[in-house]
Order: C-alpha cells, then structure tokens, then sequence
C-alpha cells in the first residue's frame, strides 16, 4: 500500500476522471481512520504497539 504523503501528492496533481480521485480520496480517509484508532489503542493501553495493517476497519 502506498504512505500517506504519496496519496496527498496524489492529490494535487490534476486526475484523468473524476472516479480516480474519489477513489484516492477513500484510500486517504482510510488511512487517517487507521491512524486515528491507532493512535486510540495506544492511548488506551500504552504497552502495545499495533501496526496500521493489521488494524481492520
């Protein structure tokens, strides 16, 4: 899966059709809602230390 800051780069360029970037826009969102329950299950209990792809949404 690409990093985070290639999918914002992705964003920026101009897209060939529009579904292409909604799509994009999906992967973006999926992965802020990884870092956001990450972030979550640290906070809850600091002694684990998940990994953003074995966090299922």
């Amino acid at each position: 899966m690409e990093s985070f800051e290639e999918l914002l780069n992705m964003l920026e360029r101009p897209a060939a059709k529009p579904k292409a970037v909604k799509r994009k826009w999906r992967e973006i969102e999926e992965l802020k809602e990884r870092h956001r329950l990450k972030k979550e299950l640290c906070d809850m209990d600091w002694t684990i230390e998940p990994e953003l792809a074995d966090i299922e949404l």
